[in-house]
């Protein structure tokens, strides 16, 4: 799936040719992906221009000028196709400008879009219950400290859950915690002071690096252009499996099952 930095790779990569444009045609190719298309979707974007783009979380963002939002989210397979040479099945949402055509591709219809007013973004159903932006200020280790207070549930999955940090996902925590030496395994509520505040810029460093990487590229996504992202290779305990610590500590990096997902750690460096 996707992640925060594929997902803001994404939206760059669309505002580049999608800011300021307006909309001269709206194509819809089934009635529906995950959920059925919003009814008014076509109407409210033929001849809209698009004001700005944002991200929020693993959800992407395009404004317009008739005050609604249009939110996408990638699923498992999806991305957005700009000016292809050719139309695939796939392409369930297309949106054409006077310059170029941009066509929402996902093979296995796990993504959706949504349209809702542009005032009411925080009350809708996804933002409501989010905590901050882990590249926002909101983001701080008494949030934390607060957030985890008395929680006996272990940190990996604490970070998950979105409620505390919105967008956070499996990848980039396990090496966030790798960056501030800190053990998956201990309860969110142990976590000390000084931890966390290892952890808030460990978080923020990955997701930028994966971001100015272009992302994972892991499975089936790729940017809007077309082009893999690169931060898999930078890799410090994701899918490293039986592979030494690159801290050169004689640590081995370890898998372990979490709340049905794969966790990999140094258990000698992180502790």
């Amino acid at each position: 799936m996707p992640e925060l930095p594929e997902v803001e790779t994404t939206v760059r990569g669309l505002a580049r040719f999608l800011e300021g444009e307006r909309i001269a045609r709206v194509q819809v190719n089934r009635p529906d992906m995950r959920f059925a298309f919003p009814p008014d979707l076509v109407q409210v974007l033929t001849g809209a221009t698009i004001s700005s783009l944002g991200r929020r979380a693993k959800y992407g963002l395009l404004h317009t000028d008739r005050a609604a939002t249009l939110i996408f989210h990638l699923g498992m397979s999806g991305r957005w196709r700009i000016d292809p040479e050719s139309d695939e099945k796939h392409d369930h949402l297309v949106l054409e400008t006077a310059q170029h055509r941009f066509a929402l591709n996902d093979p296995r219809r796990f993504g959706f879009v949504d349209l809702v007013p542009t005032d009411r973004l925080d009350a809708w159903r996804a933002f409501a219950a989010m905590g901050p932006e882990p590249l926002g200020s909101e983001l701080t280790a008494a949030h934390l400290k607060a957030a985890l207070a008395g929680r006996k549930q272990a940190i990996k999955l604490c970070l998950l859950d979105q409620a505390i940090v919105a967008g956070l996902g499996n990848i980039y925590v396990c090496e966030a915690l790798f960056r501030a030496r800190i053990d998956p395994r201990k309860a969110g509520g142990k976590v000390s002071r000084p931890a966390l505040e290892r952890l808030v810029p460990a978080i923020r460093e990955v997701l930028e690096q994966s971001i100015a990487d272009g992302g994972s590229s892991l499975r089936d996504y790729a940017a809007p252009s077309g082009e893999l992202g690169y931060f898999a290779t930078r890799f410090a305990v994701y899918g490293r499996t039986g592979e030494p610590c690159l801290r050169e500590d004689g640590g081995v990096i370890q898998r372990l099952a979490q709340g049905g997902r794969s966790t990999w750690y140094c258990p000698r460096c992180q502790r």
